[in-house]
């Protein structure tokens, strides 16, 4: 049996997204309460019942969320243009190695804004 689990984060964090026109609002610095959804596909261990342990998805994103909880996204190596496409990309470098069966990662910016990103590069 294959399956899909999905674990959710939240942070706050500030931004601005330098690479737009200068007229454009995102350009001066605002915040977000972002919503992130990690998720690791598997096969179903027969014994266990489970395909991943949602202790470990935990584990992986701690420091990450440590780092980006509260600050200015735009000051952390790799984010330095902190869009939520890029934001997702960056995720995806750091926990793929961690995380075997990493599927895809969601990134929610405000309820009705998200991005979906696969890992395709």
């Amino acid at each position: 049996m294959r399956c899909r689990i999905i674990k959710d984060f939240r942070f706050e964090a500030a931004q601005t997204l330098p690479n737009l026109p200068g007229n454009h609002k995102c350009t001066q610095m605002h915040g977000h309460s972002f919503k992130v959804e990690i998720a690791v596909e598997g096969e179903v261990d027969p014994h266990i019942g489970w395909v991943y342990d949602h202790a470990e998805i935990s584990k992986a994103m701690k420091p990450l969320l440590d780092r980006m909880d509260h600050a200015y996204l735009n000051e952390i190596e790799g984010l330095e243009n902190p869009t939520i496409e890029n934001m997702a990309a960056w995720l995806w470098k750091k926990l793929s190695p961690q995380l075997p069966g990493l599927c895809e990662i969601v990134i929610y910016e405000t309820p009705t804004a998200r991005c979906v990103f696969r890992g395709e590069f």
